[in-house]
């Protein structure tokens, strides 16, 4: 099982406010809370945003070697997914290939994908059933 994942943002504030409300709507509570960090835990697996100052560069890039994107499992399904969605712009998230949602990754998989402001794609996936 995963133990964490840690992400190293620009700026924590912008990221705290669209991690945050993300990582609590898909059901993560606040874990840790310093003065560079944040963390949210679901289970025994947390997600840490930390703006750290040995951070070279001010946005991620996801096409680069090294973290493409974290998926997620949307407990509501489909219309937990397009509600999410929606939502998402207003707490700095953008839809990606939005000429192909919900089916950007195939006729079969149902998911929304986003990307924050500093770079970060998440993939949001309906649970089957």
């Amino acid at each position: 099982m995963l133990h964490h994942v840690e992400l190293w943002v620009p700026d924590l504030e912008r990221a705290v406010r669209s991690w945050g409300w993300l990582l609590e709507r898909l059901g993560h509570e606040p874990h840790q809370d310093w003065a560079a960090g944040r963390s949210w835990r679901a289970g025994e697996t947390y997600i840490v945003l930390e703006q750290s100052p040995a951070l070279r560069g001010d946005r991620h890039d996801r096409l680069l070697p090294g973290l493409n994107h974290l998926a997620f499992h949307v407990p509501g399904g489909r219309a937990e997914v397009d509600a999410l969605a929606e939502e998402a712009p207003r707490h700095g998230w953008a839809l990606l290939f939005p000429d192909r949602h919900p089916h950007a990754g195939g006729p079969g998989h149902y998911a929304a994908y986003l990307e924050d402001r500093d770079g970060f794609e998440v993939e949001l996936v309906a649970r089957r059933g």
